[in-house]
């Protein structure tokens, strides 16, 4: 009896050994995602050099769901790199908080991001700078005021030796044309911004569709681009304010400047309370008066004067905007 025991525990040992055996292991290897092709933004602080000193931090994403925030103290300000990057709502934001008793949580993004916001009630308050897109907001009802607030110009910068020969051109499109015929590097911001709606309405003009190995888009604001075209020896059409915020640490230069074409308008635009009841519209209105009264545009006027030798904004609150373009 005590052998069939043995025996038969001998056997199962037997299978179970074979069933181990036939098993597969497990497999330790991870499968790694292709890197992305997209061109990133360097990795340095990407704080402008406008001002060494702390800056508000800006979010670049709206809020997912929002509270009835129509009493709030709180004022969502969804604006354009260029204020941010250029340095101008460092100075203006913190006097406005001071005489009124708000916070401003600012949202840096394109315009277009930024009229979307306002669309979805994700924000109190826009300050944009792509007119053709604000009016067709506005006309859709999502805006309640729209005001002009200041204006400042485009220009392109590249690399010193202007392998494209743009400078002294014509015009614009002849700009235009003669970086896509020379196809030297141009690095587009592709975000949906004003600048970039500005950029792609100007390549129309020219009758050129920008693609190739030559045209780069970085999806990024005007200061990683800006680094983006220095690194890479590229042109870039961008707004004079941040160029001049930054130009010390670029390899760039003005190549292109001048032509009516590149004007470039800022509003300020209150949200539509009759659409989104819940959004700071007190708060908002409060934004938008003080961004046209006089003591906000004589602090506009007089930016970057003292650092820059020049303005880099002209302020326009008051004035018929025929008489800007």
């Amino acid at each position: 009896m005590k052998k069939r025991i043995l025996s038969l525990v001998s056997f199962v040992m037997l299978i179970c050994m074979v069933l181990v055996a036939c098993t597969p292991a497990a497999s330790t290897t991870e499968t790694t995602k292709p890197a992305d092709t997209a061109i990133p933004a360097k990795s340095a602080d990407t704080t402008s050099p406008a001002d060494a000193a702390a800056k508000p931090a800006a979010s670049t994403t709206a809020p997912t769901a929002r509270p009835d925030a129509s009493t709030s103290k709180e004022i969502i300000l969804a604006t354009t790199s260029s204020t941010r990057d250029s340095g101008l709502l460092d100075v203006l934001l913190p006097v406005f908080e001071k005489a009124t008793g708000y916070t401003i949580k600012m949202v840096a993004v394109g315009t277009g991001q930024a009229l979307t916001m306002g669309k979805e009630g994700n924000a109190d308050v826009l300050l944009v700078h792509a007119p053709a897109s604000e009016e067709e907001y506005m006309s859709g009802g999502f805006g309640k005021e729209r005001s002009l607030v200041m204006h400042n110009d485009f220009i392109i910068v590249g690399p010193k030796d202007d392998p494209a020969k743009i400078k002294g051109a014509a015009s614009t499109v002849d700009a235009y044309k003669a970086i896509s015929d020379s196809k030297t590097i141009f690095v587009s911001r592709g975000d949906d911004s004003g600048t970039n709606k500005a950029e792609l309405t100007l390549w129309k003009s020219a009758k050129v569709t920008p693609e190739g190995d030559w045209y780069l888009k970085t999806g990024q604001g005007m200061g990683d681009t800006l680094r983006i075209a220095s690194e890479k020896a590229g042109y870039t059409f961008t707004d004079r304010a941040t160029y001049l915020s930054m130009k010390d640490t670029l390899d760039l230069e003005i190549l292109y400047e001048g032509d009516k074409a590149l004007l470039n308008i800022y509003h300020v635009i209150t949200v539509n309370p009759d659409k989104w009841p819940k959004i700071n519209y007190t708060g908002a209105k409060a934004f938008a008066d003080w961004m046209v009264a006089a003591d906000t545009q004589k602090m506009i006027a007089e930016f970057g004067k003292e650092k820059y030798g020049q303005a880099l904004f002209i302020a326009d609150a008051g004035k018929d905007e025929d008489t800007v373009k």
